[in-house]
């Protein structure tokens, strides 16, 4: 007796998982057929460009049970030369019947697997893009301010090339002074236009200058001198691992002090880890006017990547209401529709906002011992 052959097909992203199975009794003369588990292919977790033949097999399957001798086995009970005759035809058929769907699953087994292989490269391919302007609103050239006898934008750059899901890492200026001073210390740099309105412009600009194809577009911010590897990292794998999702960002536990400061972002999440809003106002707000000493607010920190499909379409996204309220260029992704990924860290936020900034994050490198 042979019981239980499974054919498995089994997606690693969970998106495709398709189970045929089988019982055969080769001690009766009409083999018995029967589905030990369910052919299944849920509709949540068929990708829209997934191999149509991987739909065939819960209608093979059910072509075959119908198929099958045993579902006539009630009319066998008439004479036993006709049984006889009918057994071995019925035999034989249900054999070239088990046959058929043996080799659609084989065929399919083949060709899921060469796509399996070419999906699992999805979003492999990184680039990291720091965008630097000169003329900022709040500190007038703060790229290039000096901390510990470094440009800031040179600090940013070298924390950035730890990072191991990097392919590339560029700056994108408009500006030459900026751009001669990132050349000096080694950093590749795409010259981008004064259009850009924003960080995600600019690094959609440089994207389309790079003349190479990446999958996955990390948006550094030039003002985070101590930007942790490890939250680069962790972006790019957040993204990686939602393919719902266009867009993937960081938060971390918010400060006290920092709970009505406009220049410190917040960010409310779902609990499947979804960004739902962001503000430069204290969210979500407590009913008291008080802040809830208990609640676990979000602070957001300044990195986000991007799926290089969507980024290219982001310029010809309008502004939204919500955008240009807050002045936060992430709300428009979630105004038009998109979703975007958020993870959470335990590492501090060190941007530099204004030139008192600049003491604390000295300070905190020679706590550091970081040169």
């Amino acid at each position: 007796m042979l019981e239980g052959e499974k054919i498995v097909i089994y997606d690693e992203r969970k998106r495709v998982n398709v189970i045929l199975s089988r019982k055969i009794d080769r001690s009766k003369l009409n083999c018995s057929h029967s589905l030990t588990h369910s052919s299944f292919i849920h509709p949540s977790f068929v990708p829209s460009h997934a191999p149509q033949f991987l739909l065939l097999f819960p209608l093979v399957r059910v072509m075959a049970i119908c198929s099958s001798p045993s579902s006539s086995s009630s009319s066998s009970s008439s004479s036993s030369s006709s049984t006889s005759s009918f057994g071995s035809s019925s035999n034989a058929k249900a054999w070239i019947i088990h046959g058929i769907v043996a080799g659609v699953a084989i065929a399919a087994a083949v060709g899921a697997r060469a796509y399996m292989t070419r999906f699992s490269k999805f979003r492999t391919r990184v680039v990291g893009i720091i965008p630097a302007r000169f003329a900022s609103s709040r500190f007038q050239g703060k790229p290039l301010v000096q901390i510990l006898g470094k440009p800031m934008i040179q600090r940013t750059w070298e924390r950035a090339k730890l990072a191991t899901t990097l392919d590339h890492v560029v700056v994108a200026t408009d500006d030459e002074k900026i751009a001669d001073c990132c050349r000096q210390f080694g950093a590749d740099v795409i010259m981008t236009s004064e259009s850009c309105r924003n960080g995600t412009e600019r690094c959609n600009e440089a994207l389309q200058k790079l003349g190479k194809k990446y999958d996955i577009v990390v948006n550094i911010q030039g003002d985070e001198p101590l930007i942790e590897p490890e939250i680069i990292d962790g972006v790019v794998k957040a993204l990686q691992a939602a393919p719902d999702a266009v867009f993937s960002t960081a938060v971390t536990s918010l400060k006290p002090e920092d709970a009505h400061d406009p220049n410190r972002v917040k960010c409310v999440i779902d609990n499947r880890g979804y960004a739902i809003y962001f503000s430069r106002g204290l969210i979500p707000f407590n009913k008291s006017g008080k802040v809830n000493q208990q609640f676990p607010y979000l602070l957001h920190l300044g990195i986000q990547s991007y799926d290089s499909k969507f980024l290219k379409i982001y310029p010809d996204l309008r502004p939204t209401p919500l955008q240009l309220e807050e002045d936060l260029e992430q709300l428009k992704v979630l105004e038009n529709g998109y979703k975007m990924k958020v993870i959470k860290v335990n590492h501090d936020a060190h941007g530099v906002d204004t030139p008192e900034d600049v003491e604390k994050i000295e300070s905190l490198m020679r706590e550091r011992n970081l040169s």
